[in-house]
């Protein structure tokens, strides 16, 4: 019991800052979107440019629905850029759209971290969605049917699958500052944004990392209640 309160104590604070990370990338986009840049480039005039001047032929432009929905899927070897960053010369809009020709620019360059995160993916997937089934089936199962091991080999693989989904949010943190780095420097060779512009594209990527942080705290407090399972059952046998 007093292990639950523990985790409770841990999670809300936790909470708290990932709905003030996911309100603090909207509100720092909506600044700088009404920053219109000195180049007058828009978030698609960029990722075009970017990738185009550095040999990248093969990769489309898309604009898709939403905000900040904007994402590289390399499978289909598309750029997706949401609607209030493809048409936008913003400051927010061209950062954006350059943090997603840095992980183009990753996986031509061969970048290690994101080269493991792309392995996990389907792992991850799976592991975020069936984990917490899979482990709670298995502590029914220890409950009541405690002459079989079944139940401990169902949580014991349930929480095997939240550390890959872990270890994949872990991966991650690396490769989108990595891309940020990336966007930044690019914006600059281009001349895409002055030196005095890139402060505010580096706030708007850093508002955006955040939601990577909290989501990996979440993830690993979580494992770590997991972990105190596995430890448990352990030492009853």
């Amino acid at each position: 019991m007093f292990d639950y309160l523990l985790f409770l104590l841990l999670l809300i604070p936790c909470l708290a800052f990932s709905a003030w990370a996911s309100a603090r990338v909207s509100s720092t986009y909506s600044k700088y979107d009404r920053v219109q840049t000195r180049s007058c480039m828009t978030g698609y005039d960029t990722a075009t440019r970017l990738m185009r001047n550095r040999g990248v032929t093969d990769i489309a432009v898309n604009r898709v629905e939403g905000k900040l929905t904007d994402h590289y899927h390399p499978a289909r070897k598309q750029v997706n850029l949401s609607m209030s960053t493809y048409g936008s010369a913003s400051v927010a809009a061209v950062a954006v759209a350059a943090h997603e020709v840095g992980h183009v620019m990753q996986s031509r360059t061969g970048y290690v971290p994101y080269k493991i995160r792309n392995v996990l993916v389907p792992i991850a997937n799976i592991g975020s969605r069936l984990a917490l089934p899979i482990v709670i089936v298995g502590l029914l199962l220890d409950i009541f049917w405690e002459t079989a091991p079944y139940g401990e080999w169902a949580v014991y693989v349930g929480i095997a699958f939240y550390g890959l989904s872990t270890l994949f949010m872990l991966v991650t943190l690396p490769v989108e500052f990595n891309a940020s780095r990336r966007a930044k420097k690019m914006l600059v060779e281009e001349g895409i944004l002055t030196q005095e512009e890139v402060p505010a594209a580096g706030k708007v990527l850093s508002a955006a990392a955040l939601t990577y942080v909290a989501s990996l705290l979440i993830s690993l407090l979580y494992f770590l209640r997991f972990a105190l399972i596995f430890v448990s059952l352990v030492r009853r046998d």
